[in-house]
């Protein structure tokens, strides 16, 4: 089963000290050539700008990426320490008018395990096939897996669909590690890449999941071990035939060939043959007349 959140941009993420965190912010399509920037403080009018999309787009801690296509920009914050703890806010810059807040997200650094968080943020798997998120937490609440694109749309039950992809969720308790959330997307599609997000109450933890398409290694290499085998590999088979042992040249006109071979040493010995009876007759002959007279 799935719902349409209802409040979108008040969000919680919790990180280790010296860890990182990748942030989405996704914005509408009218703002897409426009800056895009990451802020600290309380209030929004009073934010201080950590990084912009305009040049250098980056800092000792913090870097931003736009991807216009998909109309989101990432933050990347990195070696994070308690006092990086606070409000932060996603916004677009607009000219002349006041700038525009996307998101707010409230960041805890802590020196333990944080609150919510996954193995890795980046997931890739294959078109058709399966990926598996671990999402660990710490407080008992309601679990949820969330398709982030603009507007959220979650999940909460056992089994279900979530952009059009089947999704199973399961729930399980490690006496050392604490509580996990399982999450198993099968049958992937290409359109199935992009933000997703863990979410306990308003702690989320959000996971980009890339699909790509099958490579066809495989299906070549079946198909070249399955090859029938060549002449060559013929020739040295147990089933071949067996080499000829007699003098016989074997060639594309094989039968005419014997013959030919057999009236050219008929021809070779008729002169001598013939010189043998010429010789006899003679002989007779003289033999005759040697009697006669």
């Amino acid at each position: 089963m799935k719902i349409a959140l209802l409040q979108r941009g008040a969000y919680r993420v919790s990180v280790k000290t010296r860890g990182s965190i990748t942030i989405p912010c996704h914005y509408d399509q009218e703002y897409k050539t426009h800056v895009k920037y990451w802020c600290k403080g309380n209030y929004f009018q009073r934010c201080s700008p950590v990084v912009r999309t305009d040049p250098p787009k980056s800092t000792d801690k913090a870097s931003i990426s736009d991807d216009i296509n998909q109309r989101t920009f990432t933050v990347n914050m990195t070696d994070l320490e308690p006092e990086d703890s606070g409000r932060y806010w996603c916004a677009v810059e607009v000219y002349g008018e006041p700038d525009v807040r996307i998101e707010r997200f409230h960041l805890s650094v802590t020196p333990g395990n944080p609150e919510l968080y996954v193995d890795q943020q980046e997931v890739t798997g294959v078109e058709g096939g399966s990926v598996i998120v671990k999402c660990y937490y710490s407080d008992i609440g309601n679990t949820e897996w969330c398709r982030s694109h603009g507007s959220v749309s979650c999940m909460w039950m056992n089994s279900g669909t979530l952009d059009g992809t089947s999704v199973t969720l399961q729930q399980t308790t490690d006496a050392t590690i604490g509580n996990i959330l399982m999450v198993n997307m099968s049958g992937l599609k290409m359109e199935n890449t992009g933000w997703y997000m863990c979410r306990v109450g308003y702690l989320i933890m959000p996971v980009h999941i890339t699909v790509r398409r099958q490579t066809t290694t495989q299906s070549t290499t079946t198909m070249t071990t399955t090859q029938a085998p060549t002449t060559e590999q013929s020739s040295f088979s147990p089933t071949a035939e067996p080499v000829q042992t007699d003098n016989t040249v074997q060639g594309p006109e094989g039968g005419k060939e014997k013959d030919t071979m057999r009236w050219g040493r008929t021809f070779f010995y008729l002169p001598k043959i013939g010189n043998a009876v010429l010789f006899l007759l003679c002989t007779i002959i003289a033999v005759v007349k040697f009697r006669a007279n």
